[in-house]
């Protein structure tokens, strides 16, 4: 069985690769590009409101006809506690004041999750994006079974045999298999039995346990990678880090020079930033916020504002040595081109390194 086809038919697409979902940097024309050129492009609805998903999806269809996939945060709602924050922010206080800043008085949650979004959820039903993922866990299965049937293909994150039965339990249309390699956010649906299982080893064991079609994702940069997660039973890979430097990102200056700098060599899985497990280009920000002695953490993501002020208070002060960079280990061998030529690029790398069958050119 060629699996390579069969993800390829499912999700409407040319060319085995995703483009992940990256929160803060993917964009309507990066996704865009990406599916016109045969692969799929995705946006990052996690941190959206009900109202900015629908402008994104609208935005991203303008600009293309190809299917392109919507990724939904499933974590768990998150529970205030006034005291837990504050000690958080006076742990924080001397780190702002460098910067002649103040914490803020309080912090809030920012964004809600998809499983408490059920406006969110009438937004996908009623514009249909072509593929639906979710990330940090699932949605309710009544929830999965609607979006199966208004025609949207459902992807699910999982780091783990566990979370791969539950999300095949679910009902779901494929796996998002993403290893300890990738950057940004785990998808790990409870951080705290995490176990940090690199790609390949997770493909592997998930080749032999689940029916559901494998998208290798986490480190995955060139032809080459795709090649091997191919070999080991993947239908597909996901790939973050290998897009960031493509002009149709909105990653800044200061992050695509960190991408093409010695600093790509370094990065670090840290729950500290945003109150969730996720790996970057390692800094000040990593270093403050894991320092040994500190408090509880405040819940994801209501701990991302307290990380986001400090960024904002030191780049007032021309500090960049803060900044929320998510890269993956992969990160040194990112790549600055247009989208729609990485995906070309890739194509033809794949092309070189596996031969027939394993992967059939379109």
């Amino acid at each position: 069985m060629n699996h390579s086809q069969d993800i390829r038919r499912l999700l409407g697409i040319r060319h085995p690769i995703v483009q992940a979902p990256m929160v803060g940097v993917s964009t309507p024309q990066l996704a865009a590009a990406v599916s016109n050129a045969g692969a799929l492009g995705s946006i990052g609805l996690g941190a959206s409101s009900a109202a900015q998903a629908q402008e994104s999806i609208r935005a991203t269809r303008a600009l293309t006809a190809a299917p392109f996939n919507a990724n939904l945060f499933c974590h768990c709602p998150a529970l205030a506690d006034a005291a837990r924050e504050a000690a958080w922010l006076a742990h924080l206080a001397p780190v702002f004041g460098e910067f002649g800043a103040q914490p803020p008085a309080a912090l809030s949650e920012a964004y809600r999750s998809f499983l408490a979004s059920e406006d969110t959820l009438e937004v996908l039903l009623r514009e249909r994006p072509a593929v639906v993922s979710f990330h940090f866990g699932l949605p309710p299965a009544e929830w999965i079974r609607a979006l199966k049937s208004a025609g949207m293909v459902t992807l699910a994150c999982v780091t783990s045999l566990e979370e791969a039965a539950l999300a095949e339990q679910a009902e779901v249309d494929a796996l998002v298999a993403q290893g300890a390699e990738a950057g940004g956010h785990r998808g790990v649906f409870e951080p705290e039995g995490d176990l940090l299982l690199g790609t390949f080893a997770l493909v592997r064991l998930l080749a032999g346990a689940t029916r559901l079609p494998l998208i290798a994702a986490g480190g995955i940069m060139d032809g080459a990678g795709i090649a091997a997660a191919l070999r080991l039973g993947a239908a597909a890979v996901q790939m973050g880090t290998a897009f960031v430097l493509c002009p149709e990102s909105s990653a800044n200056a200061q992050y695509r020079a960190a991408l093409g700098s010695e600093r790509a060599r370094h990065t670090r899985i840290s729950a500290a930033i945003s109150g969730r497990p996720a790996r970057g280009m390692v800094n000040r920000l990593f270093d403050v916020l894991d320092a040994k002695g500190a408090p509880t953490l405040p819940d994801y993501p209501i701990a991302y504002e307290a990380a986001k002020a400090l960024v904002a208070a030191a780049g007032a002060r021309g500090c960049h040595d803060f900044a929320v960079q998510w890269a993956g280990q992969g990160a040194p061998l990112a790549r600055a081109m247009p989208a729609g030529e990485l995906v070309e690029t890739l194509v033809r790398e794949l092309g070189e390194a596996c031969p027939q069958p394993t992967y059939s050119a379109p």
